[in-house]
């Protein structure tokens, strides 16, 4: 039967192009560091108006932050400093506080706070917010428009996480592929330099990050990347511990890169080489899930709730994200450039791809819960939005490998090249006697080839150099002959359909998890749906915060029963927010002329917050107007305005109207 593998070529580069585009969308509008760590609350809190000043400010976090002596700066209407400089830590349990003391005697006016930390999830948190004492005033504070973690710093080191992601999958899968799936592409060149090339990457990755963490937490001046006081300080911190164990697990993961494709190739004797897989096999395994740990231990896993199963859970999906993709890099790399690769080494990755994806599966739903927690911050929340984005892809990606199964069921059907039972090769003997019988022979014969050309190329712009023969043409000739070897090649690695067609749909799968991968690494980077609601709701029982408002007007119609008893009151709160106010009231007949009363009192009462009633006893200005300075409203709400006319020694009346302020 003769199967005919589909055109896939044009649609091909469309695809990847798409996937190109939407790698590039992602990162360029990825959000740079979102606050992991939000501010839940503060004393005083935003907008507020006090009537004198705070001893100190203090800030309360939804999660544990660390903070550095400048991390909260307080700054008076002058944009100098207010505050002593002296960060208390006031944590008590779960509750994660820190203050700064304010220095004495400070005039009123507004002040702005402005605070930058460190989440326990590694990325850097900042905010402002002013309060007032006395009266708000004009300030002439101007806070940078850089978000911490933004910047060139900010996209250096977002490239540098994505590299390391990338690399370790294809370190890890890469040396998984080999050791479980094709024991022969360890003598591979293609597939060694694959691997080697993402131990380079995660190392380098890795490097860059330890570098640009000074200035990704606090300047953001790439400048500081070489501050080795800077690099002190971060090797203190818990990220910075976590990415020097990186760079130390890679020294052992370098070791076993050289052992895979240096003795491990050499060994003939079938016992030696089956001790030698085992203790391949174990050694990888720990210095891989050490390598994995290491983000683990430093990011969203490490904090919020239940740590303690977070961080293994975290580990194993990092493990088997590798598995899948970086052994599908591999694959993509031995269809491309090996295409002798057998078909019992792509049966067996498919069963290896099956359970990591079933691996996936599980700590994806355990860890899904865990950071969103609500349905509505799963489509409310921008991670809750990426985590869609995420089980999409991953549901496209199974789709295409589903594909890639089939492809491998066809192989599978047909005999092997060397004409043996496939039972026969899955045996340990046949699959030695095989890795032993071939180990080198179509990369020999692929270099051999490219020797012979590179050596008639030169042989013959010699001989044509000596024969007088036009340089320009014998070149051109022999780029022909390139041409024509290299399309050859292309034939007979395309001869066989189901091969070919294994080979577009895995390079299919690969374009998508490209994307899936970046997709991953800007979630990394957002802040969680869980912690995002918590520190919705905690702003929301604060109250809303005052902001400048227009003056409250009033008109009051009243009726005391008695001789000149009606009328209305025309009240006006000017500014109309919390602190001082100004107010007035102007007393009027109803044909609006001014009525003369003898006596007028207003009251304000906050019953959402059990505050008053605050009288106020305005003065007497004129015939009809009555006027108050300083009216203090402590904080924003929904106020009752009540006021009490007297039109004479016996008649008078309460009149009252809700109003929100702040």
């Amino acid at each position: 039967m003769t199967t005919t593998a589909p055109r896939l070529g044009t649609a091909l580069a469309r695809l990847l192009i798409l996937a190109a585009a939407l790698l590039g969308t992602l990162l360029a509008g990825a959000a740079p560091a979102s606050a992991h760590a939000a501010l839940t609350g503060s004393d005083p809190k935003d907008g507020a108006v006090v009537v004198t000043a705070p001893k100190e400010v203090n800030l309360t976090f939804s999660e544990q932050v660390a903070m550095s002596a400048d991390s909260i700066r307080v700054l008076d209407p002058a944009g100098r400093r207010a505050d002593t400089g002296e960060i208390r830590d006031l944590c008590s349990g779960s509750v994660v506080r820190y203050g700064v003391g304010l220095r004495a005697g400070l005039p009123d006016g507004t002040y702005t706070v402005a605070w930058q930390a460190v989440s326990a999830d590694s990325h850097p948190v900042a905010g402002a917010f002013t309060f007032s004492i006395g009266a708000p005033s004009q300030t002439s504070v101007a806070l940078p428009d850089q978000k911490p973690g933004g910047g060139l710093v900010g996209a250096l080191y977002g490239i540098a996480r994505y590299l390391s992601y990338a690399g370790f999958a294809v370190l890890v899968g890469g040396g998984t592929f080999v050791l479980v799936c094709w024991p022969r592409g360890a003598s591979v060149r293609p597939v060694q330099r694959t691997v080697v090339r993402a131990w380079l990457t995660l190392t380098g990755a890795t490097l860059v990050m330890l570098l640009l963490r000074n200035p990704y937490t606090g300047s953001g001046e790439l400048s500081d990347a070489f501050d080795l006081a800077g690099l002190k300080s971060v090797l203190e911190t818990k990220t910075g511990a976590a990415l020097t164990s990186r760079l130390l697990l890679l020294g052992a993961a370098a070791l076993f890169v050289a052992v895979l494709f240096g003795s491990y190739t050499r060994r003939t004797d079938p016992k030696e080489k089956r001790d030698l897989v085992f203790g391949l096999g174990m050694g990888g395994t720990v210095v891989a899930t050490g390598i994995a740990g290491t983000w683990a231990l430093a990011e969203h896993a490490s904090t919020g709730i239940q740590p303690g199963i977070a961080m293994p859970v975290d580990i194993l999906h990092l493990l088997a994200v590798a598995a899948w993709l970086g052994g599908l890099t591999v694959l993509l790399v031995a269809l491309h450039r090996a295409p002798s690769v057998e078909r019992s080494a792509v049966e067996r990755f498919s069963k290896v791809a099956f359970a990591s994806v079933a691996v996936l599966a599980a700590t994806g739903l355990y860890q899904s819960w865990r950071q969103v927690g609500s349905w509505s911050a799963l489509t409310g929340t921008r991670y809750g939005q990426l985590l869609l984005v995420k089980i999409g892809l991953m549901g496209v990606l199974v789709g295409i490998a589903w594909i890639s199964r089939r492809w491998t069921q066809r192989l599978a059907d047909l005999p092997s090249p060397e004409g043996l039972p496939s039972a026969e090769k899955e045996t340990g003997e046949g699959e030695e006697a095989e890795d032993t019988a071939e180990p080198e022979e179509a990369e020999e014969t692929e270099e051999a080839e490219e020797t012979q050309e590179a050596e008639e190329t030169e042989g013959g712009e010699a001989s044509a150099a000596a024969s007088g023969v036009d340089p320009e043409r014998a070149a051109q000739l022999a780029r022909q002959r390139a041409a024509v070897a290299t399309a050859r090649r292309k034939r007979e690695r395309d001869a066989d359909p189901e091969r070919s067609g294994l080979r577009r749909s895995v390079l299919t799968e690969a374009a998508v998890a490209v994307v899936l991968l970046a997709v991953t690494t800007v979630l990394t980077a957002t802040e969680p749906g869980r912690t995002e609601e918590e520190a919705g709701r905690s702003n929301a029982a604060s109250g809303p915060v005052a902001v400048p408002d227009r003056p409250v007007d009033l008109r009051l119609p009243f009726d005391t029963g008695g001789v000149d008893g009606k009328g209305v009151v025309r009240l006006s709160l000017d500014p109309g927010r919390t602190g001082a106010n100004g107010l007035h009231l102007y007393v009027e007949r109803p044909d609006g002329k001014p009525l003369d009363v003898p006596e007028i009192k207003v009251a304000l009462t906050l019953e959402a917050k059990n505050v008053g009633p605050l009288p106020v006893a305005p003065d007497r200005i004129q015939a009809g107007h009555w006027s108050a300075s300083g009216v203090q409203i402590p904080m924003p709400g929904e106020w009752r305005i009540q006021v009490t006319v007297r039109t004479s020694d016996i008649d008078q009346t309460t009149i009252d109207k809700n109003v929100k302020i702040g």
